[in-house]
């Protein structure tokens, strides 16, 4: 399972690498973060990510997990994926969170033992990048209630 979840994360470093990033991943070794790099703008971060099988509107992270990537001085992205779509979290500007103590497993894959953790719940909202999984099926009426309502935005 870790090395599926590590192919996961190197495809995604790969993805981002594509699109300017400049990144390396780190999650085979003992770092709290699964990349480490630059943005497109040149800006030195780390990344983890969190793959769900199951959609939350509220996304977790453990304190913990959050303070490490804030301690690094650098960008601090989350970057989740559930069955819904991808949310990356910009964490350095996310202000005035509040633990929540979570029963979470005390290890990521190795045991199914539960243990209260102090963990933030992050919304969709205040991510700041969304890319949603799902298709719009656009039916028969909706261009045509789309072109009215454009023209009574006009009136």
């Amino acid at each position: 399972m870790i090395n599926k979840i590590h192919n996961w994360e190197k495809a995604v470093v790969t993805l981002l690498n594509l699109d300017g990033w400049n990144l390396k991943h780190t999650g085979d070794g003992m770092e709290s973060w699964d990349a480490i790099g630059t943005t497109p703008k040149g800006q030195e971060c780390v990344i983890e990510m969190k793959f769900r099988n199951k959609y939350y509107d509220t996304k977790i992270i453990e304190k913990f997990k959050h303070d490490k990537l804030i301690e690094t001085g650098k960008v601090a992205l989350y970057l989740v994926n559930d069955p819904k779509g991808n949310y990356m979290f910009w964490l350095n500007n996310l202000k005035d969170l509040q633990t929540k103590d979570i029963y979470c497993p005390d290890t990521t894959l190795w045991t199914k033992k539960k243990i209260l953790k102090p963990c933030y719940l992050l919304k969709e909202k205040d991510a700041a990048i969304i890319n949603l999984n799902e298709e719009l099926e656009i039916g028969i009426w909706d261009s045509y209630f789309q072109i009215k309502e454009k023209i009574n935005k006009k009136k």
